[in-house]
């Protein structure tokens, strides 16, 4: 039987911080279009701001669905699945804000996140939880944590910062059905 929270308390807060990886839910705002889930991971990414708010560090990646449909809409859901102990799956449903690096919040919450690298971080996504539930997940397979991939710190370190802005204009400036991402004023050249 699933259970609805009223928030996050400790106890849920040290469940979801042990999770090594989340799925990002989010689709555009009408029936058509691509719905999208983006796995996410890496340790130090992922906060808990509140009892009823939470966020997570967005790095550059090859889209930029989240943060365009999030843009366009607000709506997504987080998903936490137990790989580890005992069955379990938790959800994070809510209204989310894209906060780009240049936005003055940013700066205030950035240190909240335990990741120290700076190179490539595009966003933080802020969600204000609207639903807090969990389920079974007695489907969901055992598997062992070993690591996490250093990939994508080392790509992005081998990168540099200059070459983001290039990149999101090419890449970020909308999503696969045409909804804008990041916008115009952060991809201008640097």
């Amino acid at each position: 039987m699933s259970k609805i929270f009223q928030e996050i308390d400790d106890k849920l807060a040290r469940w979801i911080n042990r999770q090594h990886m989340f799925f990002v839910g989010t689709a555009p705002a009408g029936v058509d279009g691509s719905i999208n889930v983006s796995p996410k991971g890496m340790d130090g990414t992922f906060a808990v701001l509140g009892p009823r708010r939470v966020g997570y560090l967005d790095y550059t990646g090859s889209g930029i669905e989240t943060i365009a449909h999030v843009r366009e809409n607000g709506r997504i859901v987080l998903m936490f699945c137990a790989f580890e102990g005992p069955p379990k799956i938790i959800r994070l449903h809510g209204t989310a804000r894209v906060v780009l690096t240049a936005d003055p919040d940013f700066a205030q919450l950035r240190p909240a996140f335990g990741k120290d690298r700076e190179v490539g971080q595009r966003s933080i996504i802020v969600v204000d939880l609207t639903r807090i539930s969990d389920s079974c997940g007695y489907s969901v397979p055992l598997m062992d944590f070993r690591e996490d991939r250093d990939t994508l710190d080392r790509v992005q370190l081998h990168n540099g910062e200059a070459y983001y802005p290039r990149y999101w204009r090419k890449h970020n400036a909308t999503s696969i059905d045409g909804i804008p991402g990041v916008p115009s004023e952060v991809n201008a050249e640097s």
